[in-house]
């Protein structure tokens, strides 16, 4: 029978654990098993002070924003909404009911200032990397590299041509992303060094908000402003040995393959001994690279070149001349290594 609830009075005192609110098989409750923070805390600690308001301590941060990753929250407002008003999210970050989410202008702060010049980052994913490495899920043998696809946050409209000039030194301050821009192409093209270095193609287009993001239209449709995630897997259990972002870029995506290798083999001693990519890594340069410095048999499709569109002559146009023991070209000429 239907009727309707009586006591409009609210309770003076409630009995609440959020340790009895969160399911026994949560996805949160199977992470938090596994982790540590002692680490982070301390790498964090010469880059707070010891005076003034009281800091917001860096784990929570550091939960929050696995909450984030977990969950596909790439808002940091909306995670901090959510925080607010999830209970598994509340108790895996160590918040009770009365206390308060941090600001999420404060991620902002933190994730560009100490968080990057202290590498926390950075330091949480090996920890959890050393640790799948003691359970036996890496085995170091094989690797496979491919990178994904991130769109930048900068709008389509506010570009201009790459061979344009920009003075970004000129009038304001220049925002963090030019600031990060140009530091990157000082450590590129260092003073007195232009002789050494190439130069690089200019980009299609430029953005005005995010210079350096690259233009590519390689997941098919409209072109738009992107980097690129580069990861590097161990082909025991799938488990990622190693990152690095770079723009949309395939040389650069392609690069980044040599830090990670590197990278892996001096932090943790692990040099595969074969490498599986798509055809993007079956350039001469990477396949030399892995065969001759590294010792790496490569698994990679070989880039096919060999008929060309481009209006420069295809290798069936070549003929094979067996008494002069040289393959020449349609005009006669004769094709001989240097």
């Amino acid at each position: 029978m239907m009727g309707q609830r009586s006591g409009g009075q609210d309770k003076l005192f409630y009995g609440f654990s959020l340790e009895d609110h969160v399911p026994r098989h949560h996805l949160l409750r199977g992470i938090d098993r596994f982790f540590d923070f002692d680490a982070v805390r301390r790498q964090l600690a010469p880059f707070y002070s010891h005076t003034g308001r009281p800091s917001i301590d860096p784990e929570l941060m550091v939960r929050m924003l696995i909450v984030g990753y977990c969950f596909g929250i790439r808002s940091e407002r909306r995670l901090c909404e959510e925080v607010h008003l999830n209970l598994a999210y509340r108790w895996f970050c160590r918040l009770d009911l009365d206390a308060s989410v941090p600001d999420h202008s404060t991620f902002s702060k933190n994730r560009h200032g100490r968080f990057r010049q202290s590498d926390a980052f950075r330091l949480v994913f090996e920890s959890v990397l050393r640790r799948c490495m003691q359970e036996g899920l890496v085995r170091g043998e094989g690797f496979a590299v491919d990178a994904s696809v991130v769109r930048a946050d900068a709008s389509r409209q506010r570009g201009i041509p790459g061979e344009q000039a920009v003075d970004w030194r000129g009038g304001e301050a220049p925002s963090r992303a030019v600031r990060e821009y140009l530091d990157g192409l000082e450590q590129a093209n260092p003073v007195g060094d232009d002789e050494q270095q190439p130069p690089s193609a200019p980009p299609k287009n430029v953005s005005l908000t995010d210079p350096a993001a690259r233009w590519t239209a390689a997941p098919g449709g409209p072109a738009f402003y992107a980097y690129s995630t580069n990861y590097l897997i161990d082909l025991q259990a799938g488990v990622i040995v190693d990152v690095e972002a770079t723009p949309a870029h395939r040389t650069q995506e392609v690069e980044s393959t040599r830090t990670m290798v590197d990278r892996v083999q001096e932090r943790f001693g692990l040099k595969p001994k074969r490498l599986v990519g798509d055809t993007a890594y079956g350039v001469a340069p990477m396949l030399g690279w892995m065969v001759k410095d590294k010792g790496i048999a490569p698994h990679v499709p070989v880039w096919d070149r060999t008929e060309r569109t481009d209006g420069t002559l295809s290798r069936s146009q070549f003929e094979w001349d067996e008494k002069a023991n040289e393959y020449q070209c349609p005009q006669g000429h004769p094709l001989r290594s240097q």
